[in-house]
């Protein structure tokens, strides 16, 4: 019995919004916008001693300690699988954990502000906000974690004012629709028979 491959092509809405050109300049200003935040909220990680350096853990350790504790009483705000995984799994290495965290938040931001691997790094940032809500907290979180969530979306046109506009190409990404006249690099360019 052969099996058939349905094909749902992609409504005209969300090419326009998440694939046009047009809409590029919009993206640009999203990505900058999170970039920059996660720069902030990195930079302060990696210069604070207690993040970075001899007292490594101490900040990551408080955290998650108030998180395993707002799993308990009549109306827990973390579910209690995830409070077995903070302390079972993350506590134990919270050293390591702390410094994870300051230069993943770094290294995000700075992904996003220059646009390279643009809907890699809005994942891994919005797998942060993710974490960080499960334990409780909201602040910038949910925020944060809706415009990354947009930006995997637009991963094709969110870094075309940026690095990916040369990178996405080279790893073998296929040209939008609205680049097709432009010259292809070898390694997008399909094999000749």
């Amino acid at each position: 019995m052969a099996r058939s491959t349905t094909y749902y092509p992609e409504p005209q809405i969300s090419k326009f919004v998440f694939a046009s050109k047009y809409m590029a300049p919009f993206w640009t200003v999203v990505r900058v916008y999170l970039g920059w935040t996660w720069l902030q909220a990195g930079w302060h990680k990696v210069t604070d001693p207690k993040w970075v350096g001899a007292d490594a853990g101490t900040s990551i350790t408080g955290f998650l300690n108030r998180a395993v504790s707002l799993s308990q009483g009549d109306n827990p705000s973390v579910a209690s699988w995830y409070a077995w995984l903070i302390d079972n799994i993350f506590l134990p290495m919270s050293t390591f954990m702390s410094y994870a965290i300051a230069f993943g938040e770094l290294l995000v931001g700075i992904a996003l502000i220059v646009g390279f691997l643009t809907g890699a790094a809005a994942f891994f940032g919005g797998l942060m906000n993710a974490a960080f809500l499960l334990a409780g907290t909201l602040s910038t979180n949910p925020i944060m974690f809706l415009l990354a969530t947009w930006l995997v979306l637009a991963w094709r046109v969110a870094g075309y004012y940026g690095l990916d506009y040369w990178v996405l190409p080279y790893v073998g990404a296929p040209r939008g629709e609205f680049d097709k006249n432009k010259p292809q690099s070898a390694a997008s360019r399909p094999a000749k028979a």
